[in-house]
């Protein structure tokens, strides 16, 4: 089987947000050890949690994009928009883990934080609702 180019990228980043995620495994892990409370902070906990979550959705996009209705292009823009999102925020909870600087990003709000926010969801979503939408239309193409 061909993979096309934006299949090809969704799988190279799935593989690499996986293997980041176990290895956020292995960070959570030494923190949980030597905590006396036993837990890792909420922030390496996060991470660790959403680059599993957010590797496996980039592989189902992967499947999506393969099977799309729209062209290269569009499907490859709108993968790098979603994994874009994706690994920021990973990056910015391992931030937060690291420096231990907060136990909840979002308070106290600022400007700077609701437009980081409106751009992921817009940028998550959207991106998303494109390429499912390819996925659709090509399927439904095939119902006929």
């Amino acid at each position: 089987m061909i993979l096309t180019t934006a299949t090809q990228v969704a799988l190279i980043a799935a593989g690499v947000i996986f293997l980041w995620a176990l290895l956020l495994g292995v960070w959570k892990f030494a923190q949980i050890m030597r905590s006396p409370t036993g837990q890792a902070h909420i922030y390496v906990d996060i991470a660790h949690r959403a680059a599993l979550m957010y590797s496996f959705a980039t592989g189902l996009l992967a499947v999506f994009v393969q099977f799309s209705a729209w062209n290269a292009v569009v499907n490859t823009v709108a993968l790098a928009v979603v994994v874009f999102f994706f690994v920021s925020a990973i990056a910015s909870y391992c931030l937060h883990g690291a420096l231990r600087d907060t136990d909840n990003q979002m308070h106290p709000n600022s400007p700077t934080m609701t437009a980081a926010m409106v751009a992921l969801i817009v940028g998550e979503v959207g991106g998303s609702a494109v390429i499912v939408a390819g996925f659709i239309v090509e399927q439904l193409r095939s119902w006929g």
